[in-house]
Order: structure tokens, then C-alpha cells, then sequence
């Protein structure tokens, strides 16, 4: 069976892209740290334990996004609630995108991702943990 693709998924991220806020990863760098911020890392568990994860950041499997980000689902985490700026990234920054538009779609205003995911932050010398 041959699938009749409608809409590629570089067709998706781009117009992710165009709908959200990017920003460089040297921006994020900048914001690391701060009381107001959350990171959100969306990758998959098995990356996080093979390549490390940015400290402090919040883990949310990219399945649970709108489950968890939504205050009318049961499922809903409180963090989504606070009054802060998320900066959602992945590995290379695809998923991010997706999820920050579903997030925007949702209602959370103050959403971003950064450009190049977790690989640009390790490539610019982010500080990376490893689990024990």
C-alpha cells in the first residue's frame, strides 16, 4: 500500500515556522536559568538518556502535549498554567515546531522553540547532564 501523501511533513514544519516563535539558540542560552522560563524538552525518553538533557528542563513526551498543556484535560500538568515563557525543544528542532503551534493553537501564548533543537545547544557548549 502506497500512502497519498497530501501534505509532507517538511510541508508541516514549515508552516509550523511561519505560525511561531524561533528563537536562535544563543537566545535561548541567554534565557537558561531564568525564574521565568521553562524549558521543555519533548524528546523521547531513550534520547535523553543516550545524548543528556539540558538542566533544569522540564521532560513532556510529544504525545502528551495538548493532553498535558490543555487545563480542561485530565491529564494537565500545573506547570502549563503558570505565568512563564516555555522554550520547547527537541533534537533538531521539527517536533519542537509542530508542538509549539499545537501549543499556540491551545492557548499558550508564551511558547517558543529554538533553532537547531538539542544538537545546536550541545554544538554551541550548553551546559548538558547526563543521567546517573
Amino acid at each position: 500500500m502506497t500512502v497519498n501523501v497530501k501534505t509532507s511533513v517538511n510541508q508541516l514544519v514549515e508552516q509550523a515556522y511561519a505560525e511561531i516563535e524561533t528563537v536562535g539558540v544563543d537566545e535561548a542560552m541567554a534565557m537558561h536559568g531564568r525564574d521565568d522560563v521553562t524549558f521543555v524538552d519533548i524528546r523521547d525518553i531513550r534520547e535523553l538518556k543516550r545524548e543528556g538533557r539540558i538542566p533544569g528542563a522540564f521532560h513532556m513526551p510529544r504525545g502528551m502535549a495538548e493532553f498535558w498543556i490543555d487545563p480542561g484535560s485530565k491529564y494537565h500538568k500545573d506547570i502549563f498554567g503558570e505565568d512563564r515563557r516555555f522554550v520547547f525543544f527537541c533534537a533538531a528542532g521539527w517536533r519542537s515546531a509542530l508542538t509549539v503551534q499545537t501549543a499556540n493553537r491551545i492557548g499558550l501564548e508564551k511558547a517558543c522553540h529554538f533553532e537547531g533543537g538539542f544538537g545546536a545547544w550541545k554544538d554551541s557548549g550548553g551546559p548538558v547532564e547526563m543521567d546517573g
